[in-house]
């Protein structure tokens, strides 16, 4: 008989698969009396989420998941939009001109932090000034600025019809001014209910993220943030059917890919089991809008060239995990003002993951992958139970007012750091560093309006440079 793949390479189940692993590692140990359990343990990942992940897995491992419902929660469509960040402290032409150069080179749509300091809203017109040469119907516009309303009536002015983008206000500066801060989203939302393609309730992971959160606290605190936010509103008269359209869910990833892929994917089935208590049957995790952008938390001042690295793998985690939005911020961006070639770089890494790499050809690209599905898996379970924990505190509001976030947050960044200190690696800041010029301090726009929040804006990095 003519031999096939099947006789040649007969099939193994993970026990087959195991019993080797066991047989090679005691091979290679001097003491071959070691328990199995003990062998195998060295080769599992303990996570900072608590969770065991082994060091392999197999179709045997898929048995026991919801698949259906994990798979049916992705982003059906594929294809991101390229959404580069620009921090403005003035309305100069120099500003103007790099963001409409960002558009014309590959940007589909622009993050603007509005700095405080200025009054964007006077009648001499620096918003105007700012936005001259863009079509505000045609390209989405995402500004932050704490002053949500004043934004909107006078983009209401300028663009009174096809407003596409929206506004992400950041978190207070005190916990205790929480209701001010969902009472203000709930006006600007009724403000512009006909404003379709604009959103304008901003829910970001990010602020959990760089305060040290692991994946399991950033998801679900996300998720007890949007609750809060929603019963404000639906108590205030909104209709669910209303601001779920309106709703952007900003994401920070961050360096650890295969957990950053399954944390957006877990966002998007968490996302849904939480519209099923609202009852709205045409109602689906789609209708949110899921922004993505590179993490600052593990970038290094000592040598920046590494956060050019760092973010490559991010943003195509980010992209993997189903974004509709992404923002790769600059490599320079936590050590001077990035210059047009930082920007060139991070934007045009989007545009090599979609138009090289082909990621935005393909809807939920890691979908049926055993070890993604069941990290996916785990994420959701575990953050929905710290979720209907942080409920049974009385909801995110009042988990931070006892110090339950704060607290929580404070203990997974000392795990973090005490990880470092314990020999993991910090490629270019522990091992492998080279003489950079170093900065005198950080560049005061990266924090940009993240520093009015109650959460610490840190940095793993800056323990050890």
């Amino acid at each position: 008989m003519e031999p096939t793949f099947s006789n040649m390479f007969p099939g193994a189940d993970k026990s087959a698969w195991l019993a080797q692993v066991q047989k090679e590692q005691k091979n290679n140990r001097a003491d071959v009396s070691a328990p199995e359990d003990s062998v195998l343990d060295g080769l599992r990942w303990h996570t900072t989420e608590g969770f065991v992940v082994d060091p392999y897995y197999t179709a045997s491992d898929l048995d026991n998941l919801p698949l259906d419902t994990i798979q049916a929660a992705q982003k059906q469509s594929p294809g991101w939009l390229n959404a580069p960040a620009f921090t403005t402290s003035s309305a100069t032409k120099t500003d103007n001109e790099l963001m409409r150069t960002s558009l014309h080179k590959g940007a589909d749509a622009l993050i603007i932090t509005l700095a405080s300091q200025v009054d964007w809203f006077s009648e001499t017109g620096p918003l105007s000034r700012l936005l001259h040469g863009i079509k505000l119907s045609e390209t989405p516009l995402f500004f932050r600025t704490s002053q949500p309303q004043q934004l909107a009536d006078m983009l209401g002015r300028i663009v009174p019809y096809s407003l596409k983008g929206g506004i992400q206000t950041p978190l207070p500066a005190n916990s205790s001014t929480l209701t001010d801060y969902y009472q203000s989203i709930a006006n600007l939302t009724r403000s512009t209910l006909d404003a379709t393609s604009f959103r304008t309730i901003s829910i970001g992971s990010e602020s959990f993220h760089n305060a040290g959160a692991n994946a399991v606290q950033e998801l679900a605190f996300t998720l007890s943030l949007l609750a809060d936010q929603y019963d404000f509103m639906t108590n205030s008269g909104l209709l669910i059917e209303q601001i779920v359209p309106k709703t952007m869910i900003s994401v920070a990833t961050g360096t650890s890919y295969f957990m950053e892929i399954a944390k957006l994917r877990a966002l998007r089935v968490l996302l849904n089991r939480f519209l099923s208590a609202y009852n709205v049957a045409d109602l689906a995790t789609n209708s949110f809008t899921i922004h993505c952008q590179t993490s600052v938390f593990y970038d290094s001042m000592s040598t920046p060239y590494t956060n050019l690295l760092r973010s490559t793998t991010e943003a195509m985690a980010a992209v993997i995990g189903g974004c509709d939005l992404l923002t790769v911020h600059p490599y320079t961006s936590i050590v001077g003002q990035p210059q047009e070639q930082e920007n060139r770089l991070a934007r045009n890494v989007s545009i090599l993951l979609n138009d090289e790499s082909f990621l935005g050809k393909v809807a939920d690209p890691s979908a049926g992958s055993y070890y993604i599905e069941n990290l996916t898996h785990q994420l959701i379970e575990s953050a929905w139970t710290m979720f209907l924990d942080v409920e049974q505190q009385g909801g995110f509001s009042q988990a931070s007012s006892t110090g339950f976030i704060a607290g929580e947050l404070q203990r997974s960044y000392q795990k973090k750091v005490d990880a470092i200190r314990s020999g993991n690696v910090l490629v270019g800041v522990t091992k492998f560093r080279f003489d950079e010029p170093t900065p005198d301090n950080v560049n005061p726009d990266v924090a940009s309006l993240s520093d009015e929040s109650f959460l610490p804006l840190r940095r793993l990095a800056s323990e050890f440079e």
